[in-house]
């Protein structure tokens, strides 16, 4: 006899992909007619910034490139000059054979920059991208439920409460703004660089809807009618919201990753800037389900045959926010700091013998002015080590977010700090074992032998368990004990035993 069972469909997105690369470029730039010749290169800086992204059948692909400065002295020994470039770049990543085309999201940031003057006219321009590349496509997974289960079966029920992506997208936002300089600080006579980094505060899923807000921090540097370099940081709120393809229930949740597409800022006035940028927010929603399935079966009085199959999903574990905290000496002559930048690499997660831990790098760059006051330049790689308080070890990724950097003085030494909002989630492919297909057999013949109760002690097993091996079952063995719950493994039980 076979039992009829319904087939329950589960979609979600899984992650085909979820990989970091490091890309790096060599550029050399000819000063264009009227810079004065190059003496020697101060610093660099660059903003990555996102262009495209591209779903081919073989792999996804990044376009973009970052945005460079260069601060050197010239020849002469006059006033510090800024020569700018743009050094495109593009990524790929392969994808597994038979991969349904899906959304990808793109994670990217500055390794390094750096810039030496190979002559008077020319500047050579090294500069590293960190990127990391997630493609979800859509997935199914069917799941079994008999319709009408006879007298004499026993079925183990199981319900897991999980959480699966469901969709995936982007919107792109702009910010446009007139930006003041406070009258209080040194006005500005030339815009030397500037960097943007939008963050979000708040996000929810309402309905077919997310709604995020944050706040776009941007950095500027200049140099004062004084003739001094300055910086400034400017914040610029946003509120944004993202229509969705269907409606999602009250516990879904939201994950977005921003990225800059397009940056323009000029000084327009005294103390005035004119701001826009583009931005792409691409978000990922996922929501709770409750999966229902059969684990297990067992006649005590018949003979059973069950087809197994084992359920994989993509199942996000917890999402959580961590703090990287850096410091590293820098210079021993310094007067005035101008500005302290860090560049970090997506950590590294390693498991230990006492759990998990995150292998952190990163680069600090520096601009200060000297004892002598001359400018001067100065870059430190740091590298670190931070405990991770997580339980599971399965596909689990950190990925900075907003970086706050700045340098303390004192008795002539810079130490330069900055602390690092992490992104930290994972995703568990458990496998859970499913009943597909149950066929029963001739009811078995009866043992005069056989006792009809049995005296064990429940040691480690599940109620289960012992009612399986033993032909009994779980509600018996409950009532006989009086027991709510599963038994103590020093507890000893009666088992009633059927046929």
């Amino acid at each position: 006899m076979e039992l009829n069972f319904d087939r329950v469909t589960v979609s979600c997105l899984a992650p085909a992909i979820r990989e970091v690369q490091n890309s790096e470029q060599t550029q050399e730039i000819r000063l264009t007619d009227g810079m004065p010749d190059v003496g020697h290169v101060v610093s660099s800086w660059g903003q990555v910034i996102l262009r495209g992204k591209e779903w081919r059948s073989d792999r996804i692909s990044f376009s973009g490139g970052v945005m460079v400065w260069v601060l050197y002295v010239p020849e002469d020994g006059g006033a510090a000059q800024c020569m700018d470039t743009w050094i495109p770049f593009t990524m790929n990543w392969e994808l597994p054979d038979g991969v349904p085309e899906g959304e990808i999201r793109i994670r990217c940031m500055p390794r390094f920059v750096d810039a030496r003057n190979v002559s008077p006219r020319k500047i050579l321009v090294r500069a590293g991208v960190a990127a990391m590349a997630e493609a979800f496509v859509p997935t199914t997974a069917d799941l079994s439920q008999p319709q009408k289960v006879p007298e004499g079966v026993e079925l183990l029920r199981r319900s897991y409460p999980v959480r699966l992506y469901q969709e995936a997208g982007e919107k792109v936002f702009t910010q446009d703004e007139e930006l003041n300089l406070p009258d209080s600080v040194p006005q500005p006579e030339d815009l030397i660089s500037y960097r943007f980094n939008p963050s979000v505060s708040d996000r929810k899923v309402l309905a077919d809807k997310i709604v995020f807000r944050g706040n776009s921090n941007l950095h500027v540097l200049y140099r004062s009618e004084e003739g001094q370099l300055h910086s400034w940081d400017f914040d610029l709120p946003f509120s944004q919201f993202a229509e969705l393809d269907r409606e999602h229930g009250s516990e879904a949740a939201v994950d977005l990753v921003l990225c800059p597409t397009n940056l323009e800022l000029e000084l327009t006035g005294e103390g005035v800037f004119r701001f826009k940028g583009n931005v792409t927010a691409q978000y990922a929603v996922s929501d709770k389900q409750q999966l229902e399935v059969v684990e297990d079966a067992y006649s005590p009085t018949r003979e059973i045959e069950q087809k197994m199959t084992m359920l994989s999903l993509p199942i996000l574990l917890e999402n959580r926010r961590e703090t990287l905290h850096a410091q590293q000496p820098i210079s021993a002559d310094v007067n005035i700091s101008v500005e302290t930048v860090f560049m970090p690499d997506f950590p590294r997660i390693r498991k230990t013998e006492n759990g998990m831990e995150m292998d952190q790098h990163g680069v600090f760059q520096t601009l200060s002015y000297g004892e002598n006051g001359a400018l001067q330049g100065a870059s430190a790689r740091w590298e670190g080590q931070q405990p991770l308080r997580w339980e599971e070890d399965e596909e689990i990724i950190a990925a900075p977010l907003a970086v706050d950097a700045q340098s303390a003085i004192g008795n002539g030494q810079m130490i330069a700090k900055a602390e690092v909002s992490l992104d930290i989630y994972g995703i568990s492919h458990q496998k859970i074992p499913v009943v597909t297909g149950i066929t029963l057999g001739e009811a078995r013949k009866a043992d005069p032998s056989r006792p009809t109760l049995i005296l064990r002690r429940a040691g480690k097993q599940r109620l289960w368990d012992l009612a399986k091996e033993n032909g009994s079952t779980v509600e018996d063995i409950r009532r006989v004990n009086q027991l709510q719950d599963e038994p103590a493994p020093e507890q000893m039980l009666l088992i009633p035993v059927k046929g």
